[in-house]
C-alpha cells in the first residue's frame, strides 16, 4: 500500500531528527538511555496523542506537530501550545510552570520553530531542528536571546566615544531592530565610511551584552577577510579601552574546521557553501568573485544545500554578510540572526 501523506511526512520529520541528533522512538518503546535527546512519539496526553514529544536529558523540553505538505502551519502553533498542559504527570515533572518552550510545526518540507521564552513568541521559518544539546544550553539560560536584544539599548547604551555619526546611526539602528523583534537588517553605508568598524563595534556589543555565542561574518573573497581580520585585531572597544582579540578568539578560516571556541568566524561565501554541501573548495575559489564562484558552478541556476550536522542551524547566533548586494545566488543577503534566531 503506498504511504499515506501524513506518513510520507512522518517519515521525513524521522530523517530530520534523526540528522540533528534526536533519537527516535515510539512511546510504547522509550528508552531514556538510548541517547540525550529523545523524539517520542505519539504520547499519549490528556487531550490527545501528540506527534513527538521532545525529551533531553529525560525532561520534556518541546513538541513537533506534524502535518502532510501543503498544510498551512502558521495556525498550528497555538495546537502545539496547548500540549505543553496535558503531559502525563510523569513527563511533566521539571516542566517549568507547566509550559514547555520550544514548538515545532512541520510538513517535513517546511518547519516553523517557536520559542515560548521570547518577549513576543512568534513561529519562524527554520532550516533544519535543533540540536538536544543547544536546547538543554537554552533551557540554563536565564532569559533567552531575544530577551537580551530587547533590553540591550537601554540597559547598556551605545559608548560613542570616537565614532562617526553614520557609524553611531548605523549601530543604533540595528539594535533598535533586534529588540523590535525583526532580527533582518540593512545597513548602507558610503565607501570609506568605516563599515568594518561599524561591524566590529556592534559584534562586540552582541557578545558582551547579547550573550552571542557566536558571530558569522561573510565575505565574497579572501583578502577581503584578510581586511576584515586586520580591523578586529586593531579594533579596540571604546568602554574599555582593550583590543577585541585580547577579549575573544576571531578565525579566518581556511579550512573546512570551524573552531567552536572562537566568537567571530570570517568565511568567503564560497568556503561557506562547499563546507555545507559537504565539497572540496578549489585551490582559487576563495579569491573569485561572487558572480565568478557562480559561472564556476553553471549560472545562475539555485545551488540547494541540505543539511549537515557539521553545521547545524544553530552553529552562529548572527550572521554579518559584507557587501550584500553580491552573492553566489545572485541575490541580495541580509545581516541576519540564526539558531535563536531566524535560522535560532
Amino acid at each position: 500500500m503506498p504511504l499515506t501523506p501524513e506518513q510520507l511526512a512522518r517519515e521525513k520529520i524521522d530523517a530530520q531528527l534523526t540528522a540533528c541528533g534526536w533519537v527516535v522512538q515510539n512511546y510504547a518503546d522509550m528508552d531514556f538511555g538510548a541517547g540525550r535527546g529523545i523524539a517520542l512519539r505519539e504520547v499519549p496526553l490528556k487531550t490527545g496523542p501528540c506527534d513527538y514529544l521532545l525529551l533531553v536529558d529525560r525532561k520534556a523540553v518541546g513538541i513537533v506537530e506534524a502535518k502532510k505538505e501543503g498544510t498551512t502551519l502558521s495556525g498550528v502553533a497555538e495546537q502545539a501550545a496547548n500540549y505543553a498542559a496535558s503531559l502525563p504527570v510523569f513527563l511533566a515533572a521539571g516542566v517549568d510552570g507547566g509550559k514547555l518552550p520550544f514548538l515545532y510545526e512541520s510538513t517535513g518540507v517546511e518547519t516553523l520553530f517557536r520559542d515560548q521564552r521570547d518577549p513576543d513568541p512568534r513561529s519562524r521559518r527554520v532550516f533544519a531542528f535543533h540540536r538536544p544539546e543547544t536546547l538543554a544550553e537554552w533551557m540554563a539560560e536565564p532569559d533567552a536571546l531575544r530577551t537580551r536584544l530587547r533590553a540591550m539599548p537601554a540597559e547598556h547604551p551605545l559608548v560613542t566615544t570616537g565614532m562617526r555619526e553614520c557609524q553611531i546611526e548605523a549601530i543604533t539602528g540595528l539594535e533598535k531592530s533586534l529588540a523590535e523583534n525583526r532580527p533582518r537588517a540593512l545597513i548602507h553605508m558610503a565607501t570609506g565610511a568605516g563599515k568594518t568598524y561599524t561591524a566590529c563595534a556592534f559584534a562586540y556589543r552582541l557578545i558582551k551584552y547579547g550573550k552571542a555565542r557566536r558571530i558569522l561574518f561573510l565575505v565574497d573573497r579572501s583578502n577581503l577577510g584578510d581586511q576584515t581580520r586586520t580591523e578586529f585585531d586593531n579594533f579596540r572597544t571604546p568602554d574599555t579601552g582593550r583590543k577585541f582579540t585580547e577579549l575573544y578568539n576571531v578565525q579566518h578560516l581556511h579550512s573546512s574546521h570551524i573552531d567552536p571556541v572562537c566568537k567571530v568566524t570570517i568565511c568567503t561565501i564560497q568556503r561557506l557553501y562547499s563546507i555545507l554541501r559537504g565539497e572540496e573548495l578549489t585551490e582559487d575559489a576563495d579569491e573569485m568573485s561572487g558572480a565568478e564562484f557562480a559561472a564556476a558552478l553553471g549560472g545562475t541556476r539555485t545551488r540547494d544545500v541540505v543539511y549537515n550536522p557539521q553545521v547545524p542551524i544553530e552553529e552562529f547566533d548572527f550572521i554579518v554578510t559584507d557587501e550584500c548586494h553580491r552573492s553566489i545566488y545572485n541575490q541580495a543577503t541580509f545581516f541576519s540572526t540564526k539558531g535563536a534566531t531566524e535560522t535560532n
